[in-house]
Formats: C-alpha cells, structure tokens, sequence
C-alpha cells in the first residue's frame, strides 16, 4: 500500500519557510555593511535553503525485513534552512553560529540500502520543523610565511589575506566533512550528488550527531602544493544518536588527512591526491561476538569499548574551472557495527562534475558518478543470520555488492538582486539506480528521481 503523501501542500508550507530565510538574509544584511566595501567585512551573514523532492517506484523483492526498502512506490521531501552569522573577532580569528532547520519524510524510514538516496535527511528526520543549532566555533589562523593569498569570503568563511603557510585551528561545533575529503566534485547534496555514497568516503565511519554534527577540534598546517590536517571529535553516546559523549579521553574519533599536488599536471592544474586515516574508540558491539549468542545475533547484546580503524584515499583531476574527476577507495576494519555514518564497510566511487558551456550554458553543472559498496565477511554473516543493523537488515542475505549510479544536472536561475547582494538560485533534477540494495541480490533494483531547489544569499 502506498503511502498518502500531498507533497503540493508540504512543498508550499517550506516555500514559506524558504520565503522567510531569505528575508531574514537580506533585511538584516544592512547592519553588516562595511563604510569602505573593498575593506575586510568584520561581520556577515549568509543563508541558504535547500528543498529535495523524490520517488521511487516499486520493484521486486523475494522478501522484505524489518529494516528493508520497501519494494512498493514511495514518495520523499527533505527541507533545510541555514543561517551563517560571522564575526571577526581579532587578526585571524573569526566566530561563526549556524542555526538551521530540518525536516522531511524519508524513503523506508531511511533503511534498506548502505547508499541512501538523499544525505540532506538524517535519522530521525519527521514532517515537523526542528530548529537547533548546526554550528558555533572558532577559527584562528596563524601565518608562518610565503606569499600573501586571499581566501575568498563564503559561509562559514569571512576570508581575508593570510600567507601561503599558516597554521589553522578550529574549536567548537562543525560537521568533519567541513575540513576532512574536500573533494570539489562530490561532497554537497545540496548542489551536487544525493546518494550518500558520493557525500565522502563511504567506509569513513566519522564521528557525528544523527544530524551530522560534532563537538571537537582541528588543526591544519598549510604550504604550497600540500596540507596536513588533524582531528579528534566527540562519538555519540548511542549509535546514530543526538546526544554526544562528551568524555573526549575515552569515547572519540580521531582523523588524520595529508593532500598534495602530484607530479602530473594537467591543462587545468596538477592531479591531486589525500590520504585518510581514521580510528574511533566507542562503546560498540562486535559482528563476531554477536554470532556467538544463542539464536538471531543482536550487536546491541555484546556492546564494550572497542577500536574502529580505516583508511580513504582521494584522486582529483581537474577539467576546467569548478570541472573535473574524482577517484574515491575506503575500507573500515569492518569488525564492529556502523557507529555514525553509513553501512559500508569497502568502497569505491568515481564520477566527474562538469559545465553545460558546450551548450552555452557555462554556470550550469552536471555530474555523473558510480559507486560499488561492500560489507566485510563478518557483517555479511551477521545480516545474513537475521541480525539487523541500524540501517540494514531483510532478515536474511543472498550477498552481492551494492552498486550505486547516479547523475544530475543543476540549472543556474538567474540571481534575484537586493541591495546589498544576490540571492542566487538553481533547479536540479538527477536519477539514482541502485542494484542490489541493502546488499541483497534477491531485492531490486530500484530507481529514484530527484527534484531539488536551492537558493542561497
């Protein structure tokens, strides 16, 4: 049976919402104008508001679990607003508060594949409006040396001039995926791929809230032609959790992340590469430990302190201006169950972004990428037991990768001027084909159509 769902009625209650973040980025725009434009703003303030609407019709599935895609039709809407309120606190240190709000109806309750179709949803996500506070910490840049460079102003950035080597330091309340794999091409959903395949590595397991969010630190060292970077932020204190364990000695999740230029260099720059590693120490329960227990295997049953480790590695080949490839690999230990992220254990992704300036329509952007996800032998042996997983879990498991192709293209709308700024706007319509999902030959595949609007000031 399919589920009721007037999305006309549900799409004009978030316009209004949309309607009145974009006023509040323009009206109180002019308490932070600057006497002298071409002067460094000491405050900003910037908004965005992203609607995605999706579908997937019926396929066919040999059985269904607690925790499946459902194989009837389904209809999908995620709502998010964001706000950016900047302020210079002294040279090279600036304040940053994201308020945001969220809401949405996932596809299945957001289970039944390990690439879910929409990364702007998170658990827990419901058809009332959730206010909360997304961001708030402080960043000090420090120069070493080098030519001076300019980093442009953007949200959650004031920018500036600062010398080609800095330190950098950020304190607070971020999302990991704001510092760690900045891959160019694949890491927005509000302006490029969907899936959570393409959002990062999908078998970095980072620390976050349901919502993505985290309380940590991190710090980067800069040069020409290389960076180095470093994190540790607070786990949940249950699996996919809202509330963080604030025990930062005991419970965490640390990253480390090298990039650089390497030695070949193409018409639109040098091919670029990052290596990741990760390791989080949770309260987690392990696929083998939970395989030992009389009858269907429960993680939640054999839960204690453990490691999760991994790697990701990062290949960019630029095209063109905001154009180019991307090469993603990742593996997790795969031992223990998935703590904050996805249910991946091994991938690998590639795809591209490109311009439409080949049919004179140079700011439009479109992408194409592909994704194949695995789970380790200990994982498949627990789902395949009946074991259910935050995410996965049909009751039985007939395994196959998990294959993810996806393609969009973003429609650039002509900018709708105030008079302090432009509030820009794009229309995106994209198509998912995931076979085999959950890991299940005997389900799928299954089709998703996306519609998206963003705007933002």
């Amino acid at each position: 049976m399919t589920a009721k769902f007037d999305w006309p009625a549900r799409f004009r209650r978030c316009s209004q919402w949309g309607g009145l973040a974009l006023a509040l980025s323009v009206c109180p725009a002019r308490a932070f104008a600057q006497a002298n434009p071409e002067e460094t703003p000491g405050t900003a303030f910037h908004a965005q508001t992203t609607y995605i609407w999706q579908a997937k019709p019926a396929f066919s599935a040999a059985y269904s679990g607690p925790n499946s895609l459902s194989p009837l039709k389904e209809r999908s809407y995620s709502f998010t607003l964001t706000g950016d309120l900047g302020l210079r606190l002294w040279d090279g240190a600036q304040l940053h508060l994201n308020p945001e709000g969220a809401q949405g109806l996932p596809l299945s309750n957001l289970q039944g594949a390990g690439g879910i179709s929409n990364g702007e949803l998170a658990r827990g996500s419901g058809a009332s409006l959730a206010m909360y506070r997304a961001r708030f910490f402080v960043q000090q840049r420090i120069n070493v040396g080098g030519d001076s460079q300019t980093v442009a102003s953007d949200f959650n950035e004031l920018g500036g001039q600062f010398s080609a080597r800095r330190w950098t330091f950020t304190f607070g309340n971020f999302s990991l995926l704001d510092y760690f794999d900045n891959n160019p091409y694949a890491k927005d959903p509000r302006s490029q791929f969907t899936n959570w395949s393409f959002l990062t590595h999908g078998a970095w397991d980072y620390a976050a809230d349901a919502r993505g969010y985290t309380l940590g630190a991190v710090a980067e060292y800069r040069a020409p032609g290389w960076a180095l970077r470093a994190g540790r932020a607070m786990q949940p204190i249950e699996s996919n959790g809202l509330a963080l364990d604030a025990a930062l000695g005991r419970h965490y999740g640390d990253q480390l992340e090298v990039e650089g230029e390497l030695p070949l260099t193409l018409a639109a720059g040098p091919l670029r590469g990052r290596a990741l590693l990760f390791r989080n120490r949770i309260q987690a329960g392990s696929f083998t430990d939970a395989l030992a227990l009389a009858g269907v295997p429960d993680v939640g049953l054999v839960r204690r302190d453990q490691s999760k480790s991994g790697w990701g590695l990062t290949l960019e080949a630029p095209l063109a201006d905001d154009a180019g490839l991307f090469l993603r690999a990742s593996r997790n230990s795969g031992k223990l169950e998935t703590y904050a992220f996805a249910e991946i254990d091994r991938q690998l992704a590639l795809g591209g972004q490109f311009s439409g300036a080949s049919w004179g329509r140079s700011q439009d952007r479109w992408g194409v990428a592909y994704a194949v996800n695995g789970l380790s032998d200990p994982h498949q042996a627990y789902l395949a037991a009946g074991g259910q997983g935050f995410f996965l879990g049909d009751g039985q498991l007939n395994y196959d990768q998990e294959r993810v192709l996806e393609a969009y293209y973003r429609l650039l709308l002509s900018p709708w001027d105030v008079r302090l700024g432009k509030v820009q706007s794009a229309l995106s319509a994209g198509f998912q084909r995931i076979s085999n999902p959950g890991y299940n030959r005997d389900r799928g595949p299954v089709s998703t159509y996306t519609l998206r609007w963003h705007s933002e000031f």
